[in-house]
């Protein structure tokens, strides 16, 4: 399959947009994330329900479907494009999609107060100010 028809599956999915997750181009279902493409393009990453399930798909077609150690701890696959079956990847896609759009809304995160720079504490009075000596 090619890296055009990878992305049209995944944009055709119901609530599916492009955006950014941990800085990298990614495709995202209800803000969370579902797949991405990595290594030049060549892969396609894809969130699962359980590492279990990669197993099986790693069994059923391994020049496909693989892991990395980065994410051996974690319920995804790595997909090699030009190796699985277009059939087989609309399978897994729309499963794991069915997957994602079952989790509940991914929770707000916090933004940064105005003026200040995350991570960076808010300046109270203490000994030092003007007026305590």
């Amino acid at each position: 399959m090619r890296v055009v028809e990878a992305r049209q599956l995944l944009l055709k999915l119901s609530n599916v947009t492009e955006g950014r997750s941990y800085g990298m181009p990614s495709f995202l279902l209800n803000g969370r994330f579902l797949a991405r493409f990595r290594d030049d393009d060549t892969v396609l990453v894809l969130q699962l329900a359980t590492i279990s399930e990669r197993d099986v798909l790693m069994e059923l077609d391994p020049r496909a479907f693989f892991f990395t150690e980065h994410y051996r701890d974690y319920p995804a696959v790595l997909v090699r494009l030009a190796e699985v079956a277009r059939p087989l990847l609309i399978d897994v896609v729309t499963e794991a999609w069915r997957h994602v759009a079952s989790l509940p809304p991914p929770r707000p995160r916090k933004k940064p107060a105005r003026g200040r720079k995350r991570g960076e504490r808010s300046r109270g009075r203490d000994s030092h100010s003007e007026g305590r000596g």
